[in-house]
């Protein structure tokens, strides 16, 4: 059994009155690939930004390694070791893409101002970027802009800039949007790599068939609610996850 890294216990989270999460609760282990999935508005992006602290709960804690976390801001859990791949990419375009994630290796640096203004070498933080986007497979651009790669590049930038933030745990919101199924399946299996190489990561994404074949855990949404959790194979059978995803006639069928 795996030492939980996550605890996620009873968050509620209220948006004008409309309840977008009501006591969800679920852990993820060290060393665990586990999908956050559900129908579109089950609560998974708020889910997200409630760990991350982009949207404080209402109700409900949230440890991390065993530090509540829930009062911290986001920058202050990110130093606690959580950091988040987000879906829409916004690279700094006139950065190389190693100079991208050099300026996230180097935020130990950059948090201190004094530190930032006396600091000139930037030797260790752009070896460390070279080392992160050959593991996400875009070493053959680091040199290159933004602006002139395929989105596929730019999704494995997003997770290489997480990376460089050495999390102990790593969050990817939904990283194979927007990609055709080739691109979606060659970043699923470098997500299975990372996560194989030590990686604990909680991953949104509504590419079913990727989730399932990647992930040993599911946590699933719908309506604001945890209604399953477990091994893919037993949560894809349960029927009220059928019923969610296919509606009452195929989940009764």
């Amino acid at each position: 059994m795996t030492l939980a890294l996550l605890q996620v216990e009873g968050a509620s989270v209220t948006f004008g009155g409309v309840a977008a999460l009501r006591d969800v609760s679920f852990e993820v282990g060290t060393g665990d690939l586990v999908g956050l999935i559900g129908p579109n508005g089950a609560g998974k992006t708020t889910t997200m930004r409630g760990i991350s602290g982009v949207a404080p709960l209402d109700a409900g804690q949230i440890r991390l390694n065993g530090l509540d976390i829930g009062g911290l801001s986001v920058h202050r859990r990110v130093r606690a070791g959580l950091a988040v791949s987000q879906q829409l990419v916004r690279p700094f375009r006139a950065l190389s893409l190693l100079d991208n994630v050099a300026l996230a290796a180097g935020t130990a640096k950059t948090a201190n101002p004094l530190t930032a203004l006396f600091t000139h070498d930037r030797q260790a933080e752009r070896a460390r970027a070279r080392e992160l986007l050959d593991l996400v497979g875009i070493g053959d651009a680091a040199d290159a802009q933004p602006a002139t790669q395929p989105l596929g590049y730019l999704k494995r930038l997003e997770v290489a800039r997480a990376l460089a933030l050495a999390p102990k745990l790593l969050l990817l919101d939904e990283p194979l949007a927007g990609l055709n199924h080739v691109e979606a399946g060659r970043l699923a299996d470098t997500i299975l790599e990372l996560n194989r190489q030590g990686i604990t990561i909680l991953l949104i994404e509504h590419n079913l068939s990727e989730v399932l074949r990647i992930c040993d855990k599911l946590v699933v949404l719908d309506n604001g609610r945890r209604i399953a959790t477990g091994r893919p194979a037993e949560v894809m059978a349960d029927p009220r996850v059928r019923l969610a995803y296919l509606g009452e006639a195929h989940a009764s069928a």
